[in-house]
């Protein structure tokens, strides 16, 4: 059963890994400019009236569109997986009747799909991880420079959940594929889904799978370097904007308070603002100007890896049950 699963798998898998070396191969290649850019924008800056931050700047500008080109396309194998690997492996037999050769011999409903979705899932987790590595190695100086490793078009394509999305992208493509008994709508229904989960996930899962952590911040020269002031007419003052190094900030708008925690109308602030950035700031720290920010530390990036992992891999599990109770009800 392993051997034929095999053979009616291999033409997919052999065509995909030819596909995924050429994408490791260009991984490769912008690992190695990806370093040569390092070198000479941030190592580099030794020589008189180099200013550090600028290269910094400078090299981030360079690499952020390459690096978030690939981040894009790991993200799209996954879903590719489901739709041409997953979902064509059950509807195509079922669609020109192969599965009844296999059914009316000794081998059961329930080992024939345990078999059908074992070795392509693991062979598409096995992938998908090592494209993971790779990307992971290529884009390291950027990473390590950038410090967003929260950022909603970063964050799925690092490191544990591209492999938890792979799992879950193959066996919801073959479980369509048996509900549909269709190889053309479970691709398209598979890539569906998928897409659906990747904007939802990200906007109303992900920072709940741990509690968020507060602090209030002082509104000084520091904090308004990346706090915006927003005076609304409805008598609020409210900060936009804010940014914790390598936290993810939850909090996009807070209002701006004094030390008693009273809301600071836009009346109150205006007399502060004169167009002088650093004496504005010290003028509203005088007034005991604040605000809270609600954000998830930097620290929480791999058990937020792991919990995002888990979370498509009980999707998985969850639709494969789907599946097994479909095929024994025949």
């Amino acid at each position: 059963m392993i051997w034929l699963t095999w053979r009616q798998f291999r033409a997919q898998a052999l065509t995909s890994l030819a596909v995924l070396v050429v994408f490791a191969a260009g991984l490769l290649a912008l690992g190695l400019m990806i370093r040569s850019g390092y070198d000479a924008d941030v190592a580099g800056c030794v020589a008189p009236g180099c200013d550090p931050e600028e290269a910094l700047d400078t090299f981030r500008d360079r690499m952020f569109t390459p690096v978030l080109l690939v981040g894009f396309l790991l993200l799209l194998v996954p879903g590719l997986i489901g739709a041409f690997w997953g979902a064509p492996l059950i509807a195509r037999e079922l669609e020109t009747g192969t599965h009844r050769m296999v059914w009316n011999q000794s081998v059961t409903r329930t080992r024939w799909l345990a078999v059908k979705l074992g070795l392509p899932a693991v062979t598409a987790i096995v992938c998908t991880g090592a494209l993971s590595l790779v990307l992971g190695w290529a884009v390291d100086p950027f990473d390590d420079v950038n410090g967003g490793r929260f950022d909603a078009l970063l964050f799925p394509a690092r490191d544990l959940v591209p492999l938890g999305y792979a799992a879950f992208a193959f066996v919801l493509g073959a479980t369509l594929g048996l509900l549909t008994r269709r190889t053309l709508p479970a691709m398209a229904l598979t890539m569906a889904v998928f897409v659906v989960l990747q904007v939802v996930v990200p906007v109303a899962v992900r920072e709940h799978l741990m509690p968020a952590e507060t602090t209030s911040v002082a509104y000084n020269r520091g904090s308004a370097q990346t706090a915006r002031l927003n005076l609304k007419h409805n008598g609020d003052t409210l900060i936009e904007g804010y940014a914790l190094p390598g936290a993810w900030v939850l909090s996009g708008r807070t209002p701006l308070v004094d030390a008693s925690g009273t809301k600071l109308t836009p009346e109150q602030v205006q007399p502060c603002l004169r167009g002088k950035p650093a004496e504005d700031a010290a003028c509203l720290e005088r007034l005991g100007a604040r605000f809270e920010v609600s954000y998830q530390p930097g620290s929480r990036y791999w058990p937020f890896q792991w919990l995002e992992t888990a979370l498509y891999l009980l999707l998985a599990g969850l639709v494969a049950v789907v599946a097994f109770a479909r095929i024994r009800r025949g």
